[in-house]
């Protein structure tokens, strides 16, 4: 599964990259740091999964979220979108935006293998 990371913090990111390079079926084809990038980059690397920051500079609103997560599915009809957030109460709105999924960053690294993997299965 090819996955592309959608967050401003690059320690985060760094741990991400970590544990999914562990894992021989998942590969991180890219990072993105803003919404100004992301468009770009799905557009180029055409991923399978996007990790996408709730609090994504650029994502401010629920309602500018929405667009963007329907926006990317329009550019990339397979992609699937598991979002992430420190805020666990986020995963409502995520989830109502349109997202697949969705991983608090607070939740073991386990939850986040376990989801990605359900994800994968769905897309098939």
């Amino acid at each position: 599964m090819r996955i592309l990371l959608a967050d401003d913090q690059p320690a985060l990111r760094s741990a991400v990259r970590f544990l999914l390079e562990q894992e021989p079926d998942l590969l991180i084809v890219g990072e993105v740091v803003d919404v100004g990038g992301l468009m770009e980059r799905v557009s180029a690397l055409q991923p399978d999964l996007l990790l996408l920051d709730w609090e994504l500079p650029g994502l401010n609103t629920v309602r500018r979220a929405r667009h963007v997560i329907n926006s990317l599915y329009a550019e990339c009809p397979g992609l699937q979108i598991v979002v992430l957030s420190g805020r666990p109460e986020a995963g409502l709105h995520a989830l109502a935006s349109g997202a697949d999924a969705f991983v608090s960053k607070a939740d073991p690294p386990e939850r986040l293998l376990a989801t990605l993997r359900r994800v994968k299965l769905k897309s098939r």
